[in-house]
């Protein structure tokens, strides 16, 4: 497969059509989208299932905790795994596991052994799967497509899994009615094989490196780090936290809605979740246009008050025919602001941590849906749904406020392709990758009178170099002599600090280029980097500071 340049950026924004041009990606669409439906299926039947089964409300909201929980405790494992290993395998087996999962449910449901139990435990168990696989599967538009075609194959992706929500639930929901819930368990488990064998035609590229491979803890505490740093990653998680606790209440009630206060059957249940997807459809559609007309923070502003306004109809209407459009209206805030959040969280993420930030996003987002759905199941279990649903109405018309500490930066016009301006230093006393830990020590001379404006540029340069890997940053002034400033920082070993350079992008090359404006004097800034003392570095009697050519490209 040709490899493309991901990381240019759009010069003219894209249609979402045109994300179609590329083979891999079009088949890679057409079989989740036949997976999505199989999936929809099988949230309808076994919300349905359970609601059979039991009388708890509390059981059939445990329904969505039982489908996120697993996101929520394994998301961050399951992204590291996926920046360490061949994504195109781990998409293989989890695919498959789930499938198996499923076949597992379908089996019992058809022998009439399933207990409201064995149906949330097996949900839980395909829910495990889905935790590792959606991290690893987030990344593949990024990896089929170039840059300035994610937003519009997001939106593609949100078309696929809201047309399987218009489609699934209604096929679903006949088959309930006619045969058995089972019979859905069994398609949604054959429905995993299309994906199957579109992953395993796919020739991905290999990664190529000259480092040793990270371990699990310094990988995972790579994408902790990165997120800490990324303020920009910092509001899309509040802001998506906060839409997701709030909006649980309408994915985990409307089944109750439409049995205990309605009293009606599962097709009416399967129908309105057509109008969601339907609606959800509709707003992708639209995209384009919406784009043109409202800024990221505008569009959710307005996902959240559509949204409110539907959970709080689902509680008070009299009658099931007024929530057919209420559930569309719904469809199109839900598709508009979850996929504001997701092409802004992937459009602030540079591929080497992209799967472990998506898992954290995903952990954040599912965390809400699961706790949500807990929360608001108990107080409908005590207070009524009207309840329920007015007071989760509330905290989304509330969230909305977020706005003002925590805008959203989409980050289309980023360019985050490594910048490759760090020539690897040189290693006469011949360092080993996990030797540590490192210090790097950059000498500036710097005029008296700029020396506040060269303070406040490098609080920029510090949040990168603590964002790319090191545990702590400074700036020294020489008290003999006030014009020499010496920034430093560590890092845990020398392989992580060569990481360092791979990591430099483009966007922090103009970070640095403010620092350096106030560097004075005949030489560049003189980089130096010195390696904590061990016994092979004793015995090589080899020098421990290792001095550069006077170029900051020697970091």
């Amino acid at each position: 497969m040709k490899t493309i340049d991901t990381d240019v950026p759009a010069e003219k924004p894209p249609t979402i059509w045109q994300a179609f041009s590329v083979s891999m990606f079009r088949a890679v669409w057409i079989a989740a989208f036949v997976s999505n439906i199989g999936t929809w299926m099988q949230n309808t039947a076994g919300v349905w299932l359970i609601t059979t089964l039991s009388t708890s409300s509390v059981l059939v909201a445990l329904m969505q905790t039982a489908t996120s929980l697993p996101v929520f405790l394994l998301s961050i494992p399951a992204g590291v795994i996926a920046d360490l290993l061949d994504r195109r395998r781990l998409l293989l087996v989890t695919q498959l596991f789930m499938a198996t999962a499923a076949l597992t449910l379908a089996l019992m449901t058809l022998s009439g052994v399933s207990t409201s139990w064995s149906v949330l435990f097996l949900t839980f168990v395909l829910g495990i799967g889905a935790a590792f696989n959606a991290p690893a599967w987030q990344t593949v538009a990024s990896e089929l497509v170039p840059r300035n075609l994610l937003p519009a194959t997001l939106t593609l992706n949100g078309v696929s899994i809201n047309a399987a929500r218009a489609v699934g639930p209604a096929v679903g929901g006949l088959i309930i009615a006619y045969y058995s819930p089972g019979y859905v368990f069994l398609l949604n488990s054959l429905s995993f094989l299309g994906t199957c064998w579109v992953l395993y035609r796919w020739r991905r590229p290999a990664v190529l490196s000259n480092l040793p491979s990270e371990n699990f803890v310094n990988a995972l505490r790579a994408g902790l780090r990165y997120v800490q740093f990324s303020p920009s990653i910092h509001a899309i998680l509040i802001r998506a936290s906060a839409f997701t606790f709030g909006a649980s209440a309408l994915w985990a009630l409307l089944s109750l809605v439409i049995a205990r206060k309605f009293q009606l059957e599962a097709g009416t249940y399967g129908t309105l979740l057509s109008c969601l997807g339907a609606g959800a459809v509709s707003g992708a559609l639209l995209m384009d246009s919406i784009r043109r007309m409202l800024t990221t923070n505008r569009r959710i502003l307005v996902g959240l008050f559509g949204f409110a306004l539907a959970t709080v109809s689902l509680g008070v209407l009299p009658s099931v025919t007024f929530l057919y459009p209420i559930m569309y209206v719904a469809g199109v805030c839900w598709l508009l602001t979850l996929t504001s959040f997701n092409v802004s969280v992937q459009l602030n993420l540079p591929k080497w941590v992209q799967a472990r930030v998506l898992s954290i996003y995903l952990l954040v987002f599912q965390g809400g849906m699961a706790f949500g759905s807990l929360i608001w199941g108990s107080v409908a279990s005590r207070f009524g749904l009207e309840t329920a649903l007015g007071a989760a109405a509330g905290w989304l018309l509330l969230s909305t406020l977020l706005a003002i500490p925590f805008p959203i930066n989409q980050g289309e016009q980023l360019n985050l392709a490594p910048a490759n301006t760090w020539t690897d230093p040189d290693n006469l006393a011949r360092v080993d990758p996990e030797e540590g830990p490192v210090v790097v020590m950059i000498e500036y001379r710097i005029n008296p009178a700029t020396l506040p404006a060269f303070l406040k540029a490098v609080e920029d340069l510090k949040r990168v170099r603590l964002r790319d890997g090191a545990l702590r940053v400074g700036v020294f002034t020489d008290i003999a002599q006030p014009e020499r400033q010496v920034e430093f920082f560590t890092v845990a070993s020398w392989g992580e600090h060569l990481r360092q350079h791979q990591r430099f992008t483009q966007d922090d090359v103009a970070v640095e280029r403010m620092v350096r404006q106030f560097h004075v004097g005949p030489n560049p800034p003189l980089v130096t980097h010195f390696v904590a003392q061990t016994d092979k570095l004793t015995e090589l009697a080899a020098p421990i500071a290792v001095p550069d050519s006077v170029t900051l490209e020697g970091q």
